[in-house]
């Protein structure tokens, strides 16, 4: 009787349909003198049917990690560890220090009247600010004030650099870059200022004045970077294009009321790298269940609610930042029946896209929503 396709597909996984004899295991030998190896051996691991992630989906309570980043503060100066920042480590992505896939992400804390040095890498970066008062960055001499829940870029290969002011307060923001993606390319690299800081060559908040107007482009500006020249996206624009999107749109059935930031040079992603989205879930909401490529990491900067990936709930509050591999079934749902729940992510999408391996696709039963294992 011929073979049906299942039965090839169950034959080839893993290593094919090739036992081990004493003759290939001697041959598997001499190729490994050589320093080679049979496809065979490994072909399914190479070519999986479908995307694997070993990042595993995972929840950081931001109640479990504030009072350990705070405690930084009196253990290390920005001095000696240049950033005093707390990084977050998927189990499954131990070997490179990263969240979830290729991106990178942290805690970082700083005192009032702390400034850390200039510096410039190929990675690209970002921060999500999460609370206290006086803090600033500086890139490329473009001096930005910070409020919670801004948004800010530090792009690949700008200067720049954070402080506190004098009269403000401990300040603790998320950091965001593709570190891992970078140094799996072997392109990073990493400089200090000759100065150890940099000045300051343009009015305060200038990159806002300039790009931020909704719909507007400055007359006679010119942009050939590849990132963003809107630095900082503020919050509460961002809130209010949210509620009023939401006004007039019944949004995706998959993300509710999903905005992406954009260049507004070009309507593209912030950065060549990662792009960045807020959405909105409308009180009582709960969207259907998809799967992408590409890895997501979410922290709730409004509200509270829950996600399902692959199965398990994971219920989060403001400031929890949790990650959905990709490839990985995900929902999301709020949990107030009288306020919105609001969720900003990075990600890799722009690497997705330009690749040509961005792919999407519903979950077809139990009404596009999945059964809870754990």
């Amino acid at each position: 009787m011929s073979k049906t396709y299942d039965d090839y597909r169950e034959d080839v996984a893993g290593r094919a349909n090739v036992e081990d004899t004493p003759e290939l295991v001697a041959y598997y030998e001499e190729l490994a003198e050589a320093d080679a190896a049979a496809l065979w051996t490994v072909a399914n691991k190479i070519e999986p049917w479908q995307p694997v992630s070993s990042s595993v989906p995972i929840l950081w309570r931001y109640s479990d990690l504030r009072e350990k980043v705070l405690k930084s503060l009196d253990l290390v100066s920005p001095e000696k560890a240049g950033r005093r920042v707390i990084y977050l480590n998927n189990p499954g992505r131990t070997d490179v220090a990263a969240a979830v896939g290729w991106l990178y992400s942290g805690l970082q804390v700083m005192r009032p009247g702390e400034r850390a040095s200039a510096h410039i890498h190929a990675a690209s970066a970002l921060r999500f600010i999460i609370e206290g008062r006086g803090a600033y960055t500086i890139v490329d001499g473009h001096k930005m004030t910070l409020g919670a829940n801004d948004f800010v870029l530090t792009p690949n290969g700008t200067w720049h650099e954070h402080a506190i002011a004098e009269d403000g307060t401990e300040c603790i923001w998320q950091d965001g870059l593709d570190i891992p993606l970078t140094n799996a390319l072997e392109a990073n690299f990493y400089a200090v200022h000759e100065d150890l800081h940099q000045a300051v060559g343009y009015p305060v908040n200038d990159s806002t004045a300039r790009w931020a107007a909704p719909g507007m482009l400055p007359a006679g500006e010119t942009w050939k970077n590849g990132y963003s020249p809107l630095f900082k996206y503020e919050w509460e624009p961002t809130y209010e294009a949210l509620t009023r999107h939401a006004q007039a749109s019944e949004g995706s059935p998959y993300d509710g009321i999903l905005m992406n930031y954009v260049n507004p040079s070009n309507g593209g992603h912030v950065m060549q790298t990662i792009g960045a989205s807020m959405q909105l879930l409308r009180p009582g909401e709960r969207t259907k269940a998809h799967r992408h490529t590409g890895s997501f990491l979410y922290h709730c900067a409004k509200g509270e609610g829950y996600s399902i990936i692959n199965g398990k709930r994971f219920e989060w509050k403001e400031h929890d930042i949790f990650c959905v591999p990709s490839w990985a079934w995900h929902e999301h749902g709020n949990l107030s029946e009288s306020d919105d729940a609001c969720l900003f992510c990075f990600n890799d999408m722009p690497v997705m896209e330009k690749l040509g391996f961005w792919r999407e696709e519903a979950f077809g039963d139990n009404g596009g929503q999945q059964p809870v294992l754990a």
